[in-house]
């Protein structure tokens, strides 16, 4: 059987380059079904399942009104939620097997935002003007492949043809890849890392694996943080254990690898076992020295360049007091076992005993900030170790099991 193309996007000014797209997924040998999003009107150059008057009513308006508001900002945000209501429900309802689309910024826009609410796996490429620019606002925490379109999308050309072809090229290959299917059904375990907790999280993973467990990484540098949460809201993961919890350092201080605010809360929401450790909220990322904010730049504070393109200061005895407070209240709202693992001896390598990065007022500021706001109950262990050290791997790994048998079974 074919695979099944969706395509997406504005043909009532991108028909052509469409149609073009349409021609090449046929003859890679696949079906194709459209979707049109765009306002002011439609084409009759190919077939299209779904006009842009459905588009819009899903997305709460009448097309007419959309267009007589002639406001391009509330028609992109209109097409946006209908044309994910309507690209979700065909896909749980086995019509498509992989989306495409194509635009500037608000095509892009547009067709990402369908994109976004299929799940991991599902082929998904998008052409688009903005891809070689920052695309996290596009892509979120999906597994959307963009392809820069070199020229705009604006013509059929000689530049455009080698662009939409392999495009073309690439979904059907990716709809046509068979994904072996694996009888590993052993419990998912998601965990955090960073540089600065490989040792840790790399000890803990391997004792896992030989207790039955499959464990998941996701390195904490903002985007790791939100695909974590996301994976644990979606219940596709068993477990967290949150060994790298520097993105809230971020949040804080206003760093650049913030997984956002609703860090830290997708597990206790779902009930989830979640051992949580203060892992690196010692330090808060910058890009380069000179993108360092100005209030920043005092005297007392410490920092360490660690590449070129990232530099990383050293939080403070009040920032920690803050962290502390905040992971009490996550803690406190959580449904499910929960318990923090704190090591005496440094939260990172930057941390350790004689460290540029240690400061063990500091640290305990944290610790004494989550006792002092923490709901009893939630047990809170201190280690006189590293976060690195091979004991406080196996005491995260005796915890982490501790936590899974406290579940209720039939949660």
């Amino acid at each position: 059987m074919p695979g099944r193309v969706l395509i997406i996007g504005t043909f009532d000014t991108k028909a052509d380059e469409f149609a073009f797209l349409r021609e090449r997924i046929i003859e890679n040998g696949c079906e194709v079904l459209a979707i049109n999003a765009g306002v002011d009107g439609s084409t009759d150059l190919f077939p299209i399942e779904v006009e842009a008057s459905i588009v819009a009513a899903e997305g709460g308006e009448a097309i007419a009104a959309l267009r007589d508001l002639g406001d391009r900002g509330k028609a992109i945000s209109v097409m946006s939620d209908g044309a994910a209501l309507i690209a979700r429900r065909m896909f749980d309802e086995g019509k498509f097997d992989g989306i495409i689309g194509m635009g500037g910024s608000g095509g892009t826009g547009v067709v990402t935002a369908a994109m976004r609410v299929l799940p991991v796996g599902v082929p998904k490429v998008c052409v688009s003007t903005l891809a070689a620019g920052d695309v996290s606002p596009f892509v979120g925490t999906k597994d959307i492949v963009m392809i820069p379109s070199i020229v705009d999308v604006a013509g059929v050309n000689r530049i455009s043809r080698t662009i939409l072809t392999r495009a073309a090229g690439a979904i059907c290959g990716m709809v046509a890849a068979q994904i072996a299917e694996s009888t590993d059904d052993r419990p998912l375990i998601a965990a955090s890392m960073f540089g600065n907790t490989t040792d840790c999280v790399d000890a803990c993973r391997e004792a896992l694996d030989g207790q039955g467990y499959e464990t998941l990484v996701f390195h904490a540098t903002g985007t790791g943080g939100r695909i974590l949460e996301s994976l644990a809201d979606e219940g596709l993961v068993d477990a967290v254990l949150d060994i790298t919890t520097t993105e809230w350092a971020d949040e804080l201080c206003g760093g650049i690898l913030s997984a956002g605010s609703e860090r830290l809360d997708a597990a206790g929401r779902r009930g989830l076992p979640h051992l949580i450790v203060p892992g690196c909220i010692d330090m808060c990322n910058f890009g380069p020295m000179s993108t360092v904010p100005e209030r920043y730049r005092t005297a007392d504070r410490k920092f360490y360049e660690w590449t070129d393109a990232v530099t990383l200061m050293r939080t403070t005895v009040d920032e920690n007091r803050q962290l502390g407070e905040i992971f009490a209240k996550k803690a406190n709202e959580a449904t499910g076992p929960v318990a923090f693992l704190i090591p005496l001896n440094g939260v990172s390598v930057l941390d350790g005993d004689g460290e540029l990065f240690c400061d063990r007022e500091a640290d305990a500021a944290f610790t004494a900030s989550l006792r002092e706001h923490l709901r009893d109950g939630i047990p809170v262990v201190e280690l006189d170790a590293n976060i690195n050290d091979p004991e406080f791997a196996a005491k995260a790994v005796e915890m982490m099991l501790e936590l899974i048998s406290a579940r209720p079974a039939s949660a």
